[in-house]
């Protein structure tokens, strides 16, 4: 139940950087008459950590299921070599090209194992997947030739939004050098988007708890990630917003006196939806809070709720459930 907290708080130890640039754009993988991809070399900053690519990526591994994601929507099967640390269920869309894709280890590989699955390039959703103490940190690959990727969110020093989705997947894109693919997914994120804010106009914005898990207290969303985003464009507001993380703790007594409308719970690991919702109407605490009187909950996948490709469409589902 603690690793999202340990995953979380492993987040913070990254540096922030927020700026990206490429030498020449060029289209999805056309070459040029040099025999160059189009686009290339591209250099990138992420993380703290500069990186040129002189071609697209053949052989790459994804740690943690939202980056795995975003390949796939982009249609990169073809070029991931190895995956690890499913968080829950991939969308169906992607099912039949998760099942043709080598899973390398449950959670995150050894040092060993990664290297076994020979990549030139490892994509990390956590900070906590290059944790230097398990010696995957980005230094050590890149001192065996690997180049590597850390999620945007992994590293945040200020609140991430849909537009951080949107850098996420054109950088990822101009990696891989299929940037019209990464524009037309954002110009369709873009658009769903938009129908989500047309439908919530107006009516209540109910006050919202995350609760992702925890018994002593309250492990939940705060506001510098991606979740809270969702909850303020769904048209909710999320009263841990002032929580200057992704995911913290919160006390049982700052819940009770912020009083949620609503209880949105996360759906991943060992306890279930309904052992979560059980938890939550059998504290006597609780009993005066709004939403555990009138029995209000709203539920997302964990992987709705990280900065990747279902994000928009996490806006949409909770919209939907908040009215």
């Amino acid at each position: 139940m603690r690793t999202r907290a340990l995953l979380a708080a492993a987040a913070i130890l990254l540096p922030l950087t927020a700026c990206s640039s490429s030498s020449s754009s060029g289209d999805d993988d056309s070459g040029k008459a040099d025999g160059k991809a189009a686009g290339f070399p591209y250099t990138v900053t992420n993380c703290g950590t500069k990186t040129t690519f002189d071609a697209p990526p053949k052989r790459a591994v994804t740690m943690n299921q939202h980056v795995t994601e975003i390949l796939l929507e982009l249609g990169l099967k073809d070029r991931i070599a190895g995956t690890a640390y499913l968080d829950d269920k991939v969308l169906p869309k992607y099912k039949k090209a998760y099942e043709s894709t080598p899973v390398i280890a449950k959670e995150y590989p050894s040092y060993e194992k990664l290297l076994a699955a020979n990549p030139d390039f490892v994509y990390g959703g956590y900070a906590s997947a290059f944790a230097a103490g398990d010696g995957r940190s980005r230094d050590a690959l890149a001192k065996s030739g690997i180049k590597t990727r850390l999620n945007i969110e992994g590293c945040a020093k200020k609140p991430v939004t849909m537009d951080d989705v949107y850098r996420e997947v054109r950088e990822a894109g101009a990696t891989f050098g299929v940037k019209d693919r990464a524009e037309k997914w954002v110009r369709g994120a873009e658009a769903e988007l938009a129908r989500t804010a047309e439908k919530s106009k107006g009516g209540e914005r109910p006050a919202v708890f995350v609760y992702d898990s925890g018994d002593k207290t309250a492990f939940t969303a705060g506001g510098r990630g991606i979740g809270n985003d969702i909850i303020e464009r769904a048209g909710g507001r999320n009263v841990m917003s002032d929580l200057d993380k992704s995911f913290g703790d919160a006390s049982w007594e700052t819940v009770v006196d912020r009083r949620p409308d609503v209880i949105v719970i996360y759906d991943y690991g060992a306890s279930t939806v309904a052992q979560k919702k059980k938890r939550l109407l059998d504290d006597p605490a609780l009993k005066d809070v709004p939403a555990i009187k009138n029995k209000r909950f709203a539920v997302l996948p964990l992987s709705d709720v990280v900065l990747g490709v279902r994000a928009p469409g996490a806006v949409k589902k909770l919209a939907e459930q908040l009215r």
